[in-house]
């Protein structure tokens, strides 16, 4: 067994840290002398913590990033090579002893209701990449940069990539970027669409948090509610989408919040929205 996978329980969970304050709850993967590389004990740590933010009423909105010098640099090869961890002969073996694709990261995002913002603070390759694209919004530093050298590696996007990249770029762009296995600068994302914003590193954090903030102090079951119903819209016809739209908004206006956003509107004051 690796020594990763040897580690304490008090360590492995270090490696994931969580904090939540003001309605946003910020999630770092925390192992920088490895650039975050992901190992198995991280996968199930990550979605724990964003199942645990998506189910606390008081957070809002959700920051991923990443400490030291790179956001995530893939799966923990060292691990593979070695004969463990996620990617090696012995989990290729038996898949579902280490890996279940129900709870793994890339799924818990895809159905998170909580807004989810991806600070990227350096590199996001392979598994990085994939999980930077699974949030809702990304904030690059501008140092920072997408990999996505699967094909480099023999293997795909297997989180969501194949997915995710054709709807964002359009097919011939996302072909090209995943054929080739090419690396897209911060500068570049943004052309592409793949970045919200391009900030200097030193103030990626802090835009991240304004950001987020701008979010919570919106109506939260109101935000949630437009997150599943884009979601809803990618895979159903408009006259399906219009009808969920209209069930939606009645469950909306019969809230605190509706009531609440329509009395501070006439009252020229900001909203204090409770989420009920």
């Amino acid at each position: 067994m690796s020594e990763t996978l040897e580690r304490p329980a008090a360590e492995m969970s270090a490696e994931v840290l969580y904090e939540a304050a003001d309605g946003i709850a910020t999630i770092t993967l925390n192992r920088p002398e490895r650039m975050n590389a992901i190992s198995g004990p991280m996968l199930a740590r990550l979605s724990e913590l964003l199942l645990k933010a998506n189910a606390d009423p008081k957070v809002r909105v959700v920051i991923l990033t990443g400490a030291g010098r790179a956001f995530c640099v893939g799966l923990d090869l060292v691990d593979a090579t070695q004969g463990s961890g996620i990617g090696s002969s012995a989990q290729a073996a038996a898949p579902s002893v280490n890996l279940d694709l129900r709870t793994a990261p890339p799924t818990v995002l895809f159905a998170m209701d909580k807004p989810t913002i991806c600070a990227l603070n350096g590199a996001a390759a392979g598994y990085g990449m994939d999980t930077a694209l699974g949030c809702d919004l990304r904030i690059m530093g501008e140092s920072s940069k997408l990999a996505a050298a699967f094909v480099k590696r023999g293997v795909v996007p297997e989180s969501g990539g194949t997915w995710i990249l054709p709807r964002l770029l359009g097919w011939a762009k996302a072909a090209e970027v995943i054929f080739t296995g090419r690396t897209l600068s911060a500068p570049e994302c943004l052309a592409l669409g793949l970045a919200n914003e391009v900030v200097p590193d030193a103030e990626l954090m802090p835009r991240a948090r304004a950001v987020a903030a701008e979010i919570a102090a919106n109506a939260p079951l109101a935000v949630q509610s437009a997150k599943r119903l884009m979601r809803m819209g990618m895979d159903e016809t408009f006259n399906d989408h219009v009808h969920h739209v209209y069930l939606q908004f009645l469950q909306l206006v019969r809230t605190q919040d509706f009531r609440e956003g329509m009395t501070s509107f006439l009252e020229k004051r900001p909203a204090d929205f409770q989420g009920r």
